[in-house]
């Protein structure tokens, strides 16, 4: 069996996130692109080795030779055309943050699960070996009782206007870096979904945000904070701590750790550090969209898990006192 991907949407995201590691992959086939204009398509395709191209995105979800679909498109549209891909019968392998809030989530959340087709998420450091070993500690208790987790991304985005910073595109700090920050918290605190206490913006105009930090709570009753920035003082800053009463895990760059990481454990007087593979987070990404659709394998980041996300960011942009992103 082969799963056949295309691509909607020419984003620079795509070759790391999906060309490259499907080169490398048995049964995967990155089998079309489509973009706003078949010019813009053809030239993706020629330079990307891409068979097909098509010059609207209705045209690749009515490609009868592609079973699934990856969506980069800007974080407004992302649930527009999740929606449309699963009207169209294609799984969807959809770029963070899943939708503009959570009401489009809950939305899309339900149309997948009345449907037979694979929803996830393409938070990829989930499926990265130092991810599932900062969960696997979590759960063993070697920590203890959780206390605290803090988590940050923030990286510098000098170039004001980009997408990113596009409120009618959905666009902020918290949307772009803070979901990462969100849903790292959310794993490696246990799991659970916390509420806001309380959130501070640093803002690039009225509605969009360049910075972000926000105090949570669990309900198991540890605390948290999550710290983002696409243009602050904290200029790079990706890192992960979880703190508990016999010891602590502190992880540096636990989004990408392909490219360089620090993991240290400390318990009880003993540090310890842990190294781990330096294959692509997308590479194992990968393996877990296509086991889904081949094998029918469980997906980590569901439809239902990015709800989860999307309605602590809502809850972020509320105790900033800044609206909540809508839809393209």
């Amino acid at each position: 069996m082969s799963l056949r991907i295309g691509i909607l949407g020419a984003a620079r995201i795509a070759p790391t996130a999906l060309v490259k590691p499907a080169s490398s992959h048995s049964s995967v086939t990155v089998g079309a692109v489509a973009a706003r204009s078949l010019e813009r398509a053809q030239a993706f395709a020629a330079r990307h080795g891409i068979p097909r191209a098509h010059g609207s995105y209705e045209d690749l979800l009515a490609d009868p030779d592609i079973d699934a679909v990856y969506n980069p498109l800007p974080n407004g549209l992302h649930g527009r055309w999740t929606r449309a891909a699963l009207e169209a019968g294609k799984h969807v392998l959809c770029e963070k943050p899943f939708t503009a809030n959570a009401a489009e989530a809950r939305e899309i959340a339900s149309l997948a699960s009345s449907s037979d087709r694979v929803v996830m998420e393409a938070f990829h450091y989930r499926y990265h070996p130092l991810a599932l070993r900062v969960e696997e500690i979590v759960a063993s208790g070697e920590l203890g009782e959780l206390a605290r987790v803090e988590t940050a991304v923030c990286f510098p985005l000098p170039k004001f206007s980009d997408i990113r910073y596009d409120y009618a595109l959905a666009g902020g700090a918290t949307m772009d870096a803070g979901c990462y920050a969100v849903h790292m918290a959310r794993i490696f605190g246990g799991g659970e979904t916390p509420s806001v206490v309380s959130a501070s913006a640093r803002l690039r105009s009225p509605r969009v945000d360049r910075a972000m930090t926000a105090e949570l709570r669990f309900p198991s009753g540890h605390t948290g904070r999550v710290t983002c920035s696409m243009w602050s003082s904290s200029v790079l800053r990706i890192s992960a701590k979880v703190i508990g009463s016999k010891g602590s895990i502190a992880v540096f760059n636990p989004v990408a750790p392909q490219a360089y990481h620090r993991f240290r454990v400390d318990v009880a007087g003993t540090r310890r550090t842990e190294k781990f593979p330096r294959r692509a987070s997308y590479a194992y990404q990968l393996d877990a969209f296509a086991a889904a659709v081949l094998e029918g394998a469980p997906v980590k980041t569901s439809a239902a898990d990015a709800v989860e996300t999307m309605t602590v960011l809502d809850e972020i942009y509320r105790a900033a006192g800044l609206p909540l992103r809508e839809p393209s």
